[in-house]
């Protein structure tokens, strides 16, 4: 399986694709008013779903989802610490 690309019926998008558009949809529903801390909420927004998906695929099994992200355990679970997932 392609780890850049999600099937989506018969559309292949690339997860690049999917964020940029995601991005492009909130510029366009702030409407011009300001917003801060959008890297943070940018990063929190991606990393808690990824989290929790790598979480189930390796079926709470910590040491495997750390190495699958390429992070050792500690900061793993200090990241599940930081977004309540523990």
């Amino acid at each position: 399986m392609n780890t850049e690309s999600l099937d989506n019926g018969h559309q292949h998008e690339s997860l690049h694709q999917c964020v940029a558009n995601a991005l492009e949809q909130y510029f366009l529903h702030l409407d011009g008013q300001p917003t801060n801390d959008l890297y943070q909420l940018v990063l929190s927004e991606v990393e808690v779903p990824l989290l929790e998906a790598v979480l189930a695929y390796t079926r709470n099994n910590q040491s495997k989802a750390a190495e699958m992200l390429g992070l050792n355990r500690g900061t793993l679970r200090k990241k599940l610490k930081q977004y309540n997932l523990l």
